[in-house]
């Protein structure tokens, strides 16, 4: 008889883990474009459909393992002496038809049923953790490109600056009171601001790519995009989103590995029944020619005399499973709360990255700059000061820029459940030295360099793992 607590064990599991992604702690911006690239990468990873897959694979295992074992069917003849066929004249010759059929256990049945279905929920959490990816990639991927955009952008308003401030060395080269070489730097930073605009165009491009990869889409159509970084939610308004026991809920790794612990559990509990014989009945009938027919049923068993070497060591097996899938969902469980605190931690530092920009630093650097150039003018600094105040100027508007993509990075994460580690933080970390000697000089790819290790798929996987 099988275990009534089985069924309803492995439906609270796989209640768990299909709502895992409505469950989300809060949701995470969007717009119809961004909404549109989830729906349509949901649709065409070939990665779902694998997942899927392989849940209708494992659910073919399930009759198979409550199934009974196939009867078998016999002939044969027995007969007395080499020389003549003696059917019908002599007593012990004749034709046999034997059927013979195995009976399990009871109750051996049900467990290896309770098992398979098990195994059925264990890939169902496989679709959950895609599902997750697959979307935390379309997010990060989307704020990639917000973010290259977003940085070619400022790049066009800081040539327009150099493009001033060229003029103005020009102004001065020729009236006598400014030097060649001021003309000259300047024009080398717009040099050194094309190339920069290559790198960026080249991360936008790429961006781009992949995201039609993940929809299945030609890798060059183009996605065009409605708002700017700045315009997602708010990330401050988005805290909720950290919460350690929410992630231990709606975790699809912990989930498959509880799953695990009931399997071996029920494994276990087949294994002691190995003790008991399965039980094979058969039945004969014998013809013998003009001679009366013949019959014989049977019953048999094997006996448990190497049950040292069998029966107790599949026990002991099962045991020792079932132990290591408890002690892999206790690891699970602290790993994601301390990925969870991690991230959340990185989160905190994030906003503070931000408040600082946007309580002044902005504002102060973009008078900075307008008023060296004014100063510059009247021949009161240098053009190093000019130099100096745009290069700041590019730093602080690309570490204001990055610490908005690297919250919403950390948000990403955070829904997607990831057991990736968090990279340290990167925004508001550029330096304000000469363009071309630091800051300014930054490769377009700094941001997404700066995430590298953040999770893709499922990945997991991913995620591994808005």
């Amino acid at each position: 008889m099988r275990s009534a607590l089985g069924p309803l064990v492995l439906l609270a599991f796989v209640l768990a883990i299909r709502s895992a992604r409505a469950e989300a702690p809060t949701s995470l911006p969007s717009d119809a474009t961004l909404a549109l690239l989830i729906q349509q990468s949901l649709a065409a990873r070939p990665e779902l459909a694998r997942a899927r897959a392989l849940v209708r694979a494992n659910q073919q295992r399930v009759p198979q393992a409550g199934a009974m074992p196939n009867p078998m069917l016999q002939v044969g003849m027995q007969n007395d002496g080499f020389k003549s066929i003696e059917i019908g004249t002599m007593d012990t010759s004749y034709i046999s038809f034997m059927a013979t059929q195995t009976f399990p256990w009871p109750g051996k049945r049900g467990l290896a049923e309770d098992i398979a279905e098990t195994g059925v929920s264990q890939a169902q959490t496989g679709i959950v953790r895609a599902e997750l990816s697959t979307e935390a990639e379309v997010r990060k991927t989307y704020v990639d490109l917000l973010l290259a955009r977003d940085r070619l952008q400022l790049l066009a308003k800081l040539e327009v600056l150099w493009q001033n401030a060229l003029a103005q060395t020009r102004t001065l080269y020729q009236t006598g009171s400014g030097s060649q070489s001021d003309m000259m730097r300047a024009e080398l930073e717009l040099l050194r601001l094309r190339r920069r605009r290559l790198g960026l165009t080249t991360q936008e491009r790429t961006s781009v790519q992949a995201l039609n990869r993940l929809r299945n889409h030609p890798l060059e159509e183009p996605i065009q995009t409605s708002l700017h970084l700045q315009e997602l939610a708010s990330p401050q308004t988005l805290t909720a989103t950290f919460q350690q026991e929410k992630a231990v809920e709606r975790s699809p790794e912990l989930a498959a590995a509880r799953l695990g612990m009931t399997r071996y559990t029920r494994a276990s509990e087949l294994a002691h029944r190995g003790y008991y014989p399965d039980l094979t009945v058969g039945a004969a009938l014998m013809y013998r020619g003009s001679l009366p027919p013949m019959w014989q049923v049977t019953l048999g068993g094997p006996i448990p005399i190497f049950a040292g070497s069998n029966q107790s060591r599949a026990v002991d097996e099962a045991e020792e499973l079932a132990s290591a899938a408890q002690n892999e969902a206790l690891a699970l469980k602290q790993l994601i709360r301390f990925r969870s605190k991690e991230r959340q931690t990185a989160f905190a530092a994030a906003l503070e990255n931000l408040d600082i920009y946007e309580q002044g630093l902005l504002v102060q650097s973009r008078a900075t700059v307008e008023s060296t150039l004014v100063q510059y003018r009247a021949g009161k600094v240098t053009f190093a000061s000019v130099l100096e105040a745009n290069a700041g100027y590019l730093a602080d508007e690309e570490g204001y820029l990055e610490s908005i993509a690297e919250a919403h990075w950390l948000l990403i994460a955070e829904a997607e459940i990831s057991l990736d580690p968090t990279p340290l933080s990167s925004a508001g970390g550029s330096n304000s030295s000469m363009p071309g000697a630091g800051s300014s000089s930054m490769s377009a790819g700094s941001a997404s360099t700066s995430r590298a290790s953040e999770p893709s798929t499922a990945a997991t996987g991913s995620s591994s793992g808005m």
